[in-house]
């Protein structure tokens, strides 16, 4: 037996003991964005230390646990805290948060961060939509045996963050007045930040973004057959960008301050997600009205 399948399995069913909660949407949140799990409706929560197994972050600004509740109407489970590779945890551990929750019944994945930026229009306090990504530094997620549970041997990235839901954070961007940036976030190993000369090939190979997550998070997600989608904060602009020194203190400083605005973004965008998935899966049936014989009946194709 695989001992990826059966470690998310353990931790799968180590969690469904004590919760039976079904989410439809998985967040996961990046460094000083954590202040969404406080606003929702939250039904239950369990620290990442109480599941035999879970890998448990050792960052500042990632509490470690998983926090059930409500966006509006929609069951979301939060992943408040994740873990990077760069702490030392095997690539499957780094994505086994992503696999359970897909098993807790997520089908959308929501995958936030707090990035450097590349792209030089970007401002500190920027909100990026990720619309494409490059992995190639990491190992990937899928490497070794396949589960064929999860998903096929060889899965397409094409489309890796579903359109359909960047068109709804577009939109809920515009209806919230929030400026919106569009790119191509780029995931390094960490944890030491980029040299200038890293950056200037991440720009030269068309990122906008740059940070050490994410990327391999929405490969897992996608191999087992999850929508996903994505937005970064830029917290700092890059080396040899910005005129100061880089620091982990200035990352979480900028994700605090924007969190009102964050939280304010994701909510909407999720609300409309979901609220498209259910106009598109329960069509509206208009009644027909008793016709005369012979008269045609037209009902409005929905």
């Amino acid at each position: 037996m695989n001992s990826v399948y059966e470690k998310v399995e353990l931790c799968y069913k180590q969690i469904r003991t004590k919760i039976d909660f079904v989410p439809k949407v998985a967040i996961v949140l990046g460094s000083g964005l954590g202040a969404l799990a406080e606003v929702i409706k939250v039904v239950d929560s369990i620290d990442y230390a109480q599941i035999q197994g879970f890998p448990v972050s050792t960052v500042d600004g990632h509490k470690g646990r998983f926090v059930f509740g409500y966006i509006e109407q929609t069951p979301v489970v939060i992943m408040q805290g994740r873990v990077h590779f760069y702490e030392g945890y095997a690539i499957s551990d780094v994505v086994l948060p992503i696999r359970v929750m897909k098993k807790l019944g997520a089908e959308i994945l929501f995958l936030t961060n707090s990035a450097g930026g590349l792209n030089t229009m970007y401002r500190p306090g920027d909100f990026m939509m990720i619309t494409d990504q490059i992995a190639s530094f990491m190992p990937s997620p899928l490497q070794g045996a396949n589960v064929d549970e999860w998903g096929s041997r060889f899965p397409s990235m094409e489309h890796l963050y579903d359109t359909q839901l960047c068109d709804c954070i577009r939109q809920s961007a515009r209806d919230c007045n929030v400026p919106l940036r569009e790119g191509v976030y780029v995931q390094m190993r960490g944890p030491q930040y980029e040299s200038t000369a890293e950056v200037r090939m991440c720009q030269a190979i068309g990122g906008d973004a740059v940070g050490m997550s994410t990327a391999i998070e929405a490969i897992a997600g996608r191999h087992m057959g999850m929508r996903v989608c994505g937005l970064s904060c830029i917290s700092n602009m890059a080396c040899g960008i910005s005129k100061t020194p880089l620091n982990h203190m200035e990352v979480t400083e900028v994700g605090e301050k924007m969190a009102p605005l964050f939280r304010l973004l994701v909510y909407k965008a999720i609300s409309k997600m979901t609220a498209d998935m259910i106009e598109k899966t329960e069509p509206v049936v208009k009644p027909v009205m008793a016709q005369p014989v012979r008269q045609s009946v037209i009902i409005d194709d929905m």
